[in-house]
């Protein structure tokens, strides 16, 4: 039997790509939000896989590169940036269904700056008909890009994810774990939590809300009952937002928080009382304290 193996993976990529749905799938639990809508995920999420007799992987999902025009836009380039320094191998992800755009060759440039081994990730395969379309895809991460292979996976349906995992091993040293075998990521709950809250805030509003939207948990108290009581803080930029967060008679508000609440159940193994509220704050992607009390930048 061969050394376990152990190191940091990067998961890097233009925005829209499916970087979170792969992270989820490779270390087997939720742990970032997932949604239809470029730049969903806006600060660094490590998620720890242990696979006893061959090691350990630290994941680190990033955001996705974009062009920034608002401060927290910026502060999440810079934090996808920092990101590839100091591990041990990236993965550059894909859309395979959208194909190479100037975005991921963009992408793909700064990955190959970062001077540390690379495997694309073409995700989306499920999507992606017939499976020859993969092929100029593949031969442009390798021989335009200098990737040194093209890995195809949906992360959606796991399809070709183990296979990605054995590259994963295969590419890190040799040496112990870095975390406890039962570690599972470095996110605190009411973070997780809180993206989740936004997660299905994103689901109910579709294109009407996205980059408007921000969570905190303002309270989280353990009760004697045993109920974890969770008071969670929604930020909108208009009033117009605000309703629409809302919805009529209430009907949104109260369906994200019951959808946020089964997640954070799961999570924590308790029983939640989870109290939402929506407030405006104008411009607040531009705001340092509210950017640092979402923990952004």
């Amino acid at each position: 039997m061969s050394a376990p193996r152990a190191g940091h993976v990067a998961i890097a990529g233009w925005t829209n790509v499916g970087k979170s749905t792969l992270l989820n799938r490779l270390v087997g639990e939720k742990l970032a939000a997932v949604a239809d809508v470029p730049q969903t995920t806006r600060f660094r999420i490590t998620g720890v896989r242990t696979i006893p007799g061959r090691g350990q992987v630290v994941f680190v999902d990033t955001p996705g590169f974009h062009r920034p025009k608002e401060r927290m836009n910026r502060a999440m380039v810079d934090a996808a940036r920092e990101a590839l320094t100091g591990v041990d191998l990236a993965l550059l992800v894909v859309d395979a269904g959208r194909g190479a755009g100037p975005g991921d060759a963009e992408a793909a440039r700064i990955v190959a700056g970062a001077g540390i081994p690379a495997l694309a990730v073409l995700n989306k395969i499920d999507t992606v008909r017939p499976k020859t379309a993969l092929l100029p895809l593949m031969r442009t991460a390798v021989e335009t890009w200098g990737l040194k292979e093209a890995v195809p996976v949906s992360a959606r349906t796991g399809d070709g994810c183990d296979a990605l995992l054995d590259r994963i091993f295969e590419a890190l040293p040799e040496g112990p774990s870095l975390f406890p075998d039962d570690f599972l990521t470095d996110q605190p709950e009411r973070a997780l939590a809180a993206e989740w809250v936004r997660e299905k805030i994103l689901h109910r509003t579709r294109q009407e809300i996205p980059h408007a939207a921000a969570v905190t948990v303002r309270s989280w108290q353990e009760r004697e009952d045993g109920i974890v009581a969770i008071d969670a803080v929604i930020f909108v930029e208009r009033e117009s937002q605000k309703g629409i967060v809302i919805g009529k008679g209430g009907a949104v508000l109260k369906a994200v928080g019951t959808e946020a609440r089964a997640e954070i159940e799961r999570l924590i193994g308790r029983q939640v009382f989870l109290t939402l509220r929506v407030e405006v704050r104008p411009d607040w992607r531009n705001d340092p304290r509210t950017l640092s009390d979402l923990g952004i930048g």
